[in-house]
């Protein structure tokens, strides 16, 4: 959220030394510095230019690098390119990168120039961690949030895992080695809690909350357990995993010990901190709770797609762990608890007499009640009761919450809807790319495929690239999507919106100890047949071809089998 931040105000010198001009900043006690190196350039406090005249059929090059820096006496010196390939280490790591990223060809180029987008949109937001520079995560989106979010890049993560495993592998490892250790009301931290957001560089004191981490959601733990759970299907060393399963331990003892403050089953959130979020599930704006009637709910707050919705998902991630390991009474014991849950959310969130899940339950344990896109993720972790799935769909894609671009967030018969909010009335792709899943999961399979095209064409207003949210006007108002001046573009959860879109209509799943690949097409028509090549699998890489709806894999691992049909979860 872009809200709530510590507004600062800081002074500013400019000095001209030699080749180089540098900028200093100071607030309070906090100094920030940066260096423009240009070799040859004249340079005033104002600007850098290059006066060079290039004659006919001639050339000219120079080298400018701009270096940030804490105080000038500690800063390490710049990079220099030295001819070869010109390439900084980051760009040779991105290079590497894009090497081992699947190739696509799609009868319909559209989709193919907007999935190629979303990989180079995945590679602008790669970062690294200055203590793990061989580790490298996703930030949340620029230009507002170039560093690492929990929720955020937990879940761009997991939706990229088709085509980049390791990118889900090192945002995990980076969480766990920041995973919360004591109670710290400034920050929010508390011990097994993952992180909301945590700043890597010079920017650390841009966190909410002052500190350089602060751990203000109730997404980011079982979200944790959730994608730890997907990394081990889609296969690394079991060693790496095994070093990991002490840290998922520890974010459900989290979720026991101080999300489930009431001892209900559920979770909920209260801010610790008067400065943090006031609403930490994913819609984190102030507003971003709400009653049908427009009244703000009171915390603590138990939310949809909070952990409350995402702990039964958690449990059966941690369960198919054990079973991986051979512990089969943890895994019985996890899995017994997932069940209970699921019945228990059923019971207290759902609203007969609307046909929907309630958003959330307040203080009183009242039912928030309105109609968000929120329970569209109750369709994509399996917590509907079949006998409700009817009505959560047909309220999905009714008039008042699918607005011809996508799925609205609040649906605008509710007294808070506003098309130019930021979480009540827009339309934010990546809740969608969750939505047509859950839908595809239940067999709805016409509705997804709906919602998917309408993503997809959207994206050809702003050249393949779908921003963090977009306003939202119905299409019969506009001919195309209206943006959102604040949007994050890029940002993580739109870049792999495509890449999600595209893997659910395969019905595309894997799991590296069962030694299976499963696979049921349901692409429309008009995305035309499609060919794969050099899709991560396991220790290896395998080529996609799907004609007419019928699937072809080669180059699975002898050891492996194939299935078309839905694999286990």
């Amino acid at each position: 959220m872009k809200e709530a931040r510590i507004q600062r105000r800081w002074v500013e010198t400019r000095l001209v030394e030699g080749d180089a001009l540098s900028i200093r900043a100071l607030w309070q006690d906090v100094k920030k510095d940066v260096v423009v190196r240009a070799p040859g350039a004249h340079i005033s406090t104002g600007a850098v230019a290059f006066r060079v005249s290039v004659p006919p059929h001639g050339q000219w090059s120079s080298i400018l690098t701009v270096m940030p820096g804490i105080e000038a006496a500690h800063r390490k010196a710049a990079f220099v390119h030295f001819g070869g390939d010109g390439l900084s280490p980051s760009d040779r790591r991105w290079q590497e990168c894009v090497a081992k990223i699947p190739m696509v060809q799609m009868g319909n180029r559209s989709i193919e120039r907007t999935l190629r987008r979303s990989y180079d949109d995945l590679g602008s937001l790669r970062i690294e961690d200055p203590e793990h520079p061989d580790r490298v995560v996703v930030a949340a989106g620029a230009p507002w949030f170039m560093t690492l979010f929990g929720r955020d890049s937990l879940l761009a993560s997991e939706m990229a895992l088709p085509v980049d495993p390791s990118l889900a592998l090192g945002t995990l490892q980076t969480l766990a080695d920041r995973q919360g250790t004591v109670v710290d009301p400034m920050s929010e931290e508390e011990p097994g809690k993952i992180l909301h957001e945590v700043r890597l560089d010079v920017s650390s004191g841009l966190s909410l909350g002052g500190k350089s981490a602060y751990y203000g959601s109730v997404d980011a733990t079982p979200l944790f357990v959730l994608v730890l759970g997907s990394v081990s299907r889609w296969g690394f060393a079991k060693e790496t995993i095994t070093a990991l399963l002490p840290h998922a331990d520890r974010a459900l003892d989290w979720i026991r010990d101080y999300g489930d403050k009431d001892g209900d089953g559920f979770v909920e959130y209260q801010r610790l901190n008067p400065s943090g979020l006031r609403n930490q599930s994913w819609k984190d704006s102030w507003d971003g709770i709400n009653f049908a009637d427009g009244t703000l709910a009171e915390p603590p707050i138990a939310a949809l797609r909070s952990p409350s919705l995402r702990l039964p998902h958690a449990y059966m991630a941690r369960a198919w762990m054990a079973y991986d390991a051979g512990d089969a009474g943890l895994a019985e014991n996890l899995s017994g608890r997932a069940a209970q849950l699921k019945k228990r959310f059923n019971e207290q969130f759902w609203i007969p007499d609307r046909g929907y899940y309630a958003v959330a339950l307040d203080k009183n344990k009242r039912q928030v009640d309105a109609c968000a896109s929120n329970m569209g993720h109750c369709l994509w972790l399996g917590l509907v009761d079949e006998d409700k799935v009817p009505q959560v769909a047909e309220r999905l894609m009714s008039p008042e919450m699918f607005s011809g671009w996508g799925v609205w967030t609040l649906a605008s018969d509710m007294g808070a809807y506003n098309p130019a909010s930021y979480h009540n009335g827009s339309v934010w792709p990546h809740d969608n790319a969750i939505i047509a899943d859950g839908l595809l999961r239940y067999g709805f399979t016409a509705e997804a495929q709906r919602i998917s095209t309408a993503l997809l064409e959207a994206a050809e207003f702003s050249n393949g690239r779908l921003p963090e949210l977009f306003c939202g006007f119905s299409r019969d108002q506009f001919p195309e999507p209206v943006p959102c001046p604040t949007a994050c573009s890029p940002q993580a959860w739109a870049a792999t919106t495509p890449i999600r879109l595209l893997t659910s209509l395969m019905r595309y799943d894997t799991h590296i100890s069962l030694g299976g690949l499963w696979m049921d097409p349901a692409l429309p028509n008009s995305y035309g047949d499609l060919h794969v090549t050099n899709a991560p699998l396991a220790e290896g890489r395998i080529t996609i071809d799907i004609t007419n709806s019928v699937p072809t894999v080669q180059g699975l691992p002898k050891t492996w089998s194939y299935a078309r049909g839905i694999g286990p979860g």
